[in-house]
């Protein structure tokens, strides 16, 4: 069965976590029951439990604890765990559609905006997953629209970029159309470098509506014909999060294990550690991409992904994360 995380047809696929063999839920059920009874949890077994069982398994296992005990199991979990550790074992807990939903209203609620998790949720997932999460996001928030309540959180090209991708009506078609790479790589260069200002609207266009394997061929006749390469024109002509949306676009379409790699390097890179962040991508790449991930990371640094997550992370939380990219005990 494929996993909810799934991505456009034609990624190449290459899961860290994959469906447990001879999977009970109401066994599973039981160790949980267990390591959250009397004084003390034993966070061990959650994990054992939890941290080797694919979506569907996980969300089985939560329909069958109410069942099997009157009792919501994330409620359970809630009152046991904290921290770090807490917020990764809740987000196994949800079906995918809704995380990401839950994920973009944290984004967007209070005083700021946390532009660049908009982007990254928005900027890779495909069509049917913005349907999905669009329809999650308005029954968990009392009918709200996911498309109006980000309208009037962003301003400028930065909404409009959100705005088209939020439609999600990007091309489908297997088919590469040469002729038409080439127009649009002609466009892009009369939009931004040849022109004094940059029209956005036409890298709006191209960049939020044509297929990956469009864009790609686009970025290789863009790259042909101007000499450099289509981010290295992003970067001179744009700035702020719209800079950061498109260059997040772009990535996606051309390499989307390298930009996840990238993504995770900048959560634990520097003086602290962008949980959310990292706690997101692997929850949401573990069961589609992750070893290629792995790859793209170890390839680009010095040390390997698990080494830069253990030494960022501490506990029972590193326990759990190096088990969902496949470096765990199990």
């Amino acid at each position: 069965m494929e996993s909810p995380w799934a991505g456009w047809a034609g990624d190449d696929f290459k899961p860290t976590l994959q469906p447990y063999p001879g999977f009970n839920a109401d066994e599973d059920c039981k160790t949980l029951k267990t390591a959250m009874k009397g004084l003390g949890t034993d966070e061990q077994a959650i994990i054992d439990v939890l941290g080797h069982r694919t979506t569907y398994q996980r969300l089985q296992i939560v329909d069958r604890y109410k069942t099997l005990y009157g009792k919501d199991l994330m409620h359970a979990l809630k009152s046991e765990l904290s921290g770090n550790f807490e917020k990764a074992i809740l987000a196994l807990c949800l079906p995918p559609s809704e995380y990401d939903a839950t994920e973009l209203h944290n984004a967007i609620k209070g005083g700021g905006t946390d532009e660049d998790t908009l982007i990254e949720i928005i900027c890779s997932r495909t069509n049917a997953q913005i349907a999905k999460i669009k329809e999650a996001y308005s029954r968990l928030f009392d009918g709200a629209s996911l498309e109006e309540d980000i309208a009037n959180d962003t301003s400028g090209s930065f909404k409009h970029v959100m705005i088209s991708l939020l439609q999600g009506n990007r091309s489908e078609s297997a088919v590469v159309n040469k002729e038409e790479a080439l127009k649009d790589a002609e466009d892009l260069m009369r939009a931004g470098v040849q022109e004094i200002g940059t029209d956005e609207s036409v890298f709006n266009r191209i960049l939020c509506t044509k297929s990956p394997r469009q864009v790609r061929a686009v970025m290789k006749q863009y790259l042909r014909i101007a000499g450099h390469s289509l981010e290295d024109a992003l970067k001179e002509e744009m700035s702020g999060e719209t800079l950061r949306a498109f260059l997040a676009i772009a990535r996606v379409m051309e390499n989307k294990p390298r930009y996840f790699a990238l993504q995770l390097k900048k959560s634990m890179e520097g003086g602290g550690t962008t949980d959310s962040s990292l706690i997101r991508i692997i929850v949401s790449r573990c069961e589609t991409d992750m070893g290629i991930i792995k790859e793209e990371f170890d390839k680009a640094n010095e040390q390997p992904l698990e080494e830069w997550i253990a030494g960022d992370t501490s506990g029972d939380y590193k326990h759990l994360l190096l088990a969902l990219i496949g470096c765990g005990k199990n």
